[in-house]
């Protein structure tokens, strides 16, 4: 019995998906070497040998790794997968992954060069920072060490590349819920645009200088704003799944 081939759309996916993971387990296993090694792992100008090859590696892998994710978020765009309130999920949330490395590349916008110390007091020179209108280092929230004194762009970095989880478990949590499946899809629709809105405001925020607990100018009412886009949005979703069927029409009976 011949073995059944799978179709060029899903070997794309496949491949794509694969080379994704293994660049993504080389750059956090290097990510872990440099902590092991008290120094820092982005943007670190060190002339030190092993640090000059992790810096050449994220150099070549972080921008093929995120062609790849480009190209996967085009290929599922048109392939069929999964249940039509998954794929809507699943779609969203690589775009949403796309656009949250792409704002990785705003740092570089912050470009100067700073000499700080590392854990074991060696002098290391950063050619690019985070943090916008204050200098890099200064005081920061618990666990995360995003700016309490200014914009940082590591937030929205962060919030958009973990937009794949979020709509994904998104997804999976209304299906536990047991909602109507034309439901469920229309949430997923409502939270992909609300994450989008969250994302651009985040950058936003960034880009002005405002530190993420302490935003200013428009930014609380343009939140604000979101919230209640998103509340109607969900309120219209639940609704439709409660709204009468179409009445059947019986079939003429042909003469």
């Amino acid at each position: 019995m011949a073995a059944v081939r799978p179709a060029p759309g899903r070997r794309w996916t496949s491949g794509a998906a694969t080379f994704i993971a293994v660049v993504l387990f080389v750059e956090v296993g290097l990510v872990v070497v440099q902590a092991a090694r008290g120094t820092f792992t982005h943007f670190n100008g060190s002339d030190d040998p092993s640090n000059q090859f992790v810096q050449a590696s994220f150099a070549l892998g972080i921008p093929a790794m995120f062609l790849a994710n480009v190209a996967l978020a085009l290929v599922l765009s048109f392939q069929r997968f999964g249940r039509p309130d998954v794929r809507p999920a699943v779609r969203s949330g690589l775009y949403l992954a796309i656009l949250g490395m792409a704002s990785g590349y705003l740092m570089f916008g912050q470009r100067r060069e700073v000499t700080v110390a590392d854990a074991g007091g060696r002098e290391v020179e950063l050619v690019v920072g985070h943090s916008v209108g204050v200098p890099d280092g200064g005081p920061g929230l618990p666990l995360t060490g995003w700016s309490t004194t200014g914009g940082d762009l590591r937030v929205p970095h962060f919030v958009g590349m973990h937009g794949l989880q979020a709509m994904i478990l998104l997804a999976l949590g209304l299906a536990a819920l047991g909602l109507a499946e034309r439901v469920r899809t229309r949430l997923v629709a409502v939270a992909a645009l609300g994450y989008t809105g969250l994302f651009a405001l985040l950058v936003r925020q960034a880009l002005h200088g405002e530190p993420l607990v302490h935003p200013g100018g428009t930014t609380p009412a343009a939140a604000a704003g979101l919230v209640v886009v998103v509340a109607a949005g969900a309120v219209w979703a639940l609704r439709s799944g409660t709204a009468a069927p179409r009445p059947v029409r019986p079939p003429v009976p042909r003469r």
